[in-house]
């Protein structure tokens, strides 16, 4: 039977069996109904076992096939450490609880059918339990080896994949306990019985320098080695440019232009040049044109299109592109000729963009800055650093004047800017970490924010009307559910956010984060605010930016490093050439949702493997200051005990149950832990006292307990 007549037969399949009167029938029935001969009949018992397994129908205990019930959907489990988990269904806004006993073998990453059993309340999940596992999601597990007689088992790094799997003893490579290694699964165990794998390869002892975080890498499923044919491109890419080659580009090379990025940078793909007009201001944002070297359906765009972003970790870049691009010929680096993507923007003197130009170009950088180095000129106006680059003060002087300008027509609107510090966390010559510190934004940061922000938006309005194919940044308004929590909370410092039909405008978020600057509930309440807030994403509809109060919005400045600005960028270069036929805009209608689709999914990835880094270096210090008091802030309240974070960004458990001076109870609607007979509180915000108690490398969690006041 051909491939076209399977396809008609399985559609029919589906139709008959979803019919309201049908009755669930085994194989022999079904085959005399759908007049399927003796000779069909192995094809047909074939199709209805590809049918079942993929979810579209179920078999009962006595071979019958019927309908998948109603209320079952399909989604993905995302495990949970203690046994419970969630299902996330694409274009859904909330996922399902699964509890415990609702798991039914389903584990971290499957695909899963769930049935929904019972409908959201107001403030709760919907709860269901899994009907059948369609597919596994993790074929492999990265996690520490340990001997058991004679044999071993791993327990996963990943805390949601909950249990240990066996390895037999002619299976384990050779490994010793505390050895990292990466499991291949050969089963997935049952409710009485774990999985069962064998150890494919050992990454190295869990104490070596830098296992602990390629452990990570590999755990999350990042790609951090190149295949063979990317690199046998990579030795094609040229490590100059031909400018006679490029004679039909704008040159650029005669415009004073700066790149200002930070001190350990070395992929440099935006610079800038501005200068004062008669009607106010030029400012041309250079974009280096990554896509000259990266053809679509290439090794190389295959490669970056699986990675779809660069991860930046305390002690490595994981890059999208192979260095010899992204430090060589595609990084602008200075003095060099170098092929770039512009967008040279005329602005007013209230900051409005009244015109602009997007050009195929070349440039020559003058400077390579750093982000201190500029705001010692504009900020602090260190005179021995103005006087090393004092041909380019003035420019940089006028950069701070146009930024203050954008900022302003920005915030006006109603774009919000989060402005609490983010971690730096320095590592010695081992990966140990002996500082962690506030990360502080300065105005150099901040100008380079306005630029880039600027031309992401003029380069999505420009494309928006031109109404062809593109890949937007978009983020969604909040839910009502998460403001009425934010504001209760909130509500404990006495501010609060108005909210106009169930929706809320930017604007509300802004005048909060306004009234809180300069408070000791700052950095607690911005958290709590972004917490409320939803996930940006990629799409192919331009639907806005709430962040940013923007109507359009793209990502344009980073191909390097971000998968959909080299996207748009052959959009962009095929629209200037004239090529975007009929033919090339049905290609691009056909691909780009899966490129936003995986670009948001594996931009979730790198955060999560920064985030996992970043809290095991913490744990790690920690571990090297038990017994020690610090001064820290209620960060955050739950049934089981509260969050307390310190000055140097981490964040730490006081349980209930070591609150020893009284019971307390969790007070959920005012986010409170009440003392039953003292009455005494702890809030949000609230600075107290603690001792680290106990820092888990395993677990990746820290436990302070309450240092009473003498």
């Amino acid at each position: 039977m051909d491939m076209e007549l399977n396809d008609k037969r399985r559609q029919m399949i589906i139709d008959f069996v979803n019919e309201p009167e049908y009755k669930p029938m085994k194989l022999k029935e079904l085959a005399f109904i759908l007049q399927v001969d003796n000779e069909d009949r192995g094809v047909l018992r074939k199709i209805l076992t590809e049918l079942v397994e993929e979810g579209k129908l179920e078999v009962d205990s006595k071979g019958r096939y019927m309908k998948i019930e109603a209320g079952v959907v399909e989604g993905i489990f995302i495990g949970n450490a203690r046994g419970f988990g969630f299902v996330e269904i694409e274009g859904e806004k909330d996922d399902i609880f699964i509890p415990e006993n609702a798991v039914n073998g389903a584990m971290h990453n499957d695909t899963v059918l769930v049935k929904i059993n019972k409908e959201a309340r107001s403030g709760k999940r919907r709860e269901g339990v899994i009907k059948k596992v369609i597919a596994r999601g993790m074929s492999e597990v990265v996690g520490t080896f340990m001997k058991s007689g004679n044999f071993g088992f791993v327990k996963s790094d990943i805390s949601k994949f909950n249990k240990d799997i066996y390895i037999p003893s002619e299976k384990t490579l050779n490994a010793v306990d505390g050895h990292k290694v990466v499991v291949k699964l050969h089963s997935y165990g049952e409710e009485d019985k774990n999985p069962e794998g064998e150890i494919i390869e050992i990454l190295g002892h869990a104490n070596d320098p830098g296992v602990d975080i390629i452990s990570i890498v590999r755990a999350l499923g990042i790609p951090d080695e190149y295949p063979k044919g990317v690199m046998k491109q990579v030795e094609g890419v040229p490590n100059f440019v031909d400018t006679d080659k490029y004679s039909d580009r704008l040159d650029l090379r005669d415009v004073m232009m700066v790149t200002i990025d930070g001190e350990d940078a070395k992929d440099l793909d935006d610079a800038i040049h501005l200068k004062r007009t008669e009607k106010g201001y030029e400012l041309g944002v250079h974009i280096a044109d990554v896509s000259e070297y990266v053809t679509e359906g290439s090794p190389l765009d295959k490669e970056a299109f699986k990675r779809g972003t660069s991860v930046y970790l305390v002690d490595r870049v994981i890059p999208m592109l192979p260095h010899a691009l992204s430090n060589g010929i595609c990084s602008l680096n200075q003095g060099v000729d170098r092929l770039a993507l512009s967008c040279i923007m005329q602005i007013d003197e209230k900051g409005k963009v009244y015109d602009h130009k997007i050009a195929e170009t070349i440039v020559n950088i003058d400077r390579r800055m750093t982000y201190t180095a500029v705001n010692a000129i504009i900020t602090d106006h260190d005179q021995d650093t103005i006087a090393e680059y004092y041909e380019f003060v003035p420019m940089f002087e006028l950069m701070k004047e146009v930024s203050e300008l954008l900022r302003d027509r920005r915030m006006k609107r109603g774009s919000i800017d989060f402005d609490f510090p983010e971690s730096k966390i320095l590592l010695d010559e081992k990966g140990v970490p002996y500082e962690i510190k506030p990360y502080e934004r300065n105005a150099a940061t901040k100008l380079i924010e306005d630029f880039m922000l600027m031309a992401n938006e003029t380069i999505a309005e420009n494309y928006y009307w031109l109404e062809l194919p593109f890949v937007y940044r978009t983020h969604e308004s909040p839910d009502s559910e998460k403001i009425k929590s934010l504001s209760t909370m909130i509500a404990n410092f006495g501010y609060f956010i108005k909210v106009s039909q169930e929706e809320i405008h930017p604007k509300e978020f802004q005048k909060l984060l306004g009234k809180i600057e300069g408070t000791p509930e700052e950095a607690l309440i911005s958290r709590l605010t972004l917490r409320s807030m939803k996930q940006a994403k990629y799409t192919t509809d331009c639907s806005g930016h709430f962040g940013l109060a923007a109507k359009y919005y793209c990502h344009f400045t980073s191909p390097i490093r971000r998968y959909p600005d080299l996207q748009i960028h052959r959009i962009i270069k095929e629209q200037l050439h004239g090529k975007l036929n009929d033919k090339r805009i049905a290609h691009y209608e056909k691909i780009l949702n899966d490129v936003a689709m995986n670009s948001s999914k594996n931009e979730r990835r790198a955060d999560e493997a920064e985030r996992e880094v970043d809290k095991l270096k913490k744990v790690q210090y920690m571990t090297m200051h038990i017994g020690e008091v610090f001064e820290g802030s209620v960060s955050g309240m739950t049934s089981w005990g509260m969050y307390v974070e310190l000055p140097n960004t981490v964040e730490g458990m006081v349980s209930i149950n070591s609150l020893i001076d009284d019971y307390y109870y969790y007070d959920e609607e005012n986010y409170k832990l009440i003392g039953k007979d003292t009455k005494k509180e702890y809030i949000l915000g609230q600075s107290v006292k603690v001792k680290v108690d106990n820092a888990d490398m395993e677990t990746r969690t820290i436990d302070f307990v309450i240092v009473e006041e003498d």
